[in-house]
């Protein structure tokens, strides 16, 4: 058994740990942790403490896979809601449908009786904030302007938080299961969607081969499909490591990269239960924070932060 989560998915490890020693599944493992960190009001990534967009609003998106049917399910610019990961798995469990976005997803959310929730006053007054650095005073008394779309590159900073949590577990039966959320980038255009909804760029499992998901920068891993591209890479015969290097020179080599500075962090377990982490990109977040990623495996008796390697073609 192991749980394996990205920077802040601490918060909600025990709550993981916890299932898997009861026996439970590595679904309801991840979604358990996931909801934990969605509800951490301390964490600007993640839940309705998540940055909001140009305009103010908190678009929410999750995403869950299991890894013994592959069945998924995500939400993607969920508003109103304090669960979107619980969204997504009642998407998966019961609509023919994989992904619901905006209204319909919220709408959805309403249908199964959702927890409903509103931006907490520090993620309000983190977006006011940035306004009134970066947006004259005259404009602000009319916010938001016709054109929007000019803003949108003002977020477009390496130091600004593109942060998400990933939370992957095996179970007792050998089961992989990953759960994704997100607020997303921060400041973001209204309706812009990253890796996390999105099954096969920020999201992937398959018992046969393993797991991966990513952070930071979607907009990378979207063009890479990068999630899947590590199990892939494991199915064609390559050992853990070298799958997440070759998924890293991908990244490197898109044309265009560094339009957009940042950095992506994907975490990747092997079926056999083997974690490992990796960073691409980490030069251009210079003094931002380190990232790091929270490890239990069965026999520990508390989880053990790690480095992910830096990966350097």
């Amino acid at each position: 058994m192991i749980v394996l989560t990205s920077r802040g998915g601490e918060v909600g490890i025990e709550a993981a740990i916890e299932i898997l020693r009861r026996g439970g599944s590595a679904l309801d493992a991840v979604e358990a942790a996931a909801r934990l960190v969605e509800a951490d009001r301390a964490n600007h990534t993640v839940g309705v403490s998540g940055w909001p967009n140009l305009l103010g609003e908190a678009e929410l998106d999750a995403s869950i896979m299991d890894g013994s049917t592959l069945a998924t399910g995500a939400v993607g610019a969920l508003t109103g809601y304090r669960h979107p990961i619980s969204v997504a798995r009642k998407v998966m469990e019961t609509l023919p449908h994989v992904m619901l976005v905006g209204e319909g997803a919220a709408r959805f959310a309403a249908e199964i009786g959702a927890e409903t929730a509103k931006l907490t006053p520090e993620a309000r007054q983190g977006w006011e904030a940035w306004l009134a650095e970066n947006v004259g005073a005259e404009a602000r008394q009319s916010w938001p302007p016709r054109l929007l779309a000019p803003y949108a590159w003002l977020t477009a900073d390496p130091e600004r938080p593109r942060g998400t949590v990933n939370i992957l577990a095996q179970d007792r039966q050998g089961h992989l299961a990953v759960a994704v959320s997100t607020s997303g980038w921060a400041w973001k255009y209204p309706g812009r969607l990253g890796d996390s909804p999105i099954i096969g760029a920020g999201n992937y499992c398959d018992d046969r081969y393993g797991a991966a998901a990513c952070t930071g920068v979607g907009e990378w891993t979207i063009r890479c499909s990068t999630a899947r591209s590590v199990v892939l890479y494991q199915k064609m015969g390559m050992a853990l490591e070298e799958a997440c290097r070759e998924a890293a020179r991908e990244l490197l080599d898109l044309p265009g990269r560094q339009k957009i500075a940042g950095r992506v962090n994907i975490l990747a377990l092997d079926r056999e239960g083997r974690p490992f982490g990796i960073t691409v990109g980490a030069e251009a977040r210079a003094g931002g924070p380190r990232p790091y990623y929270a490890v239990w495996q069965e026999g520990m008796a508390a989880p053990e932060m790690r480095e992910p390697e830096q990966f350097v073609p």
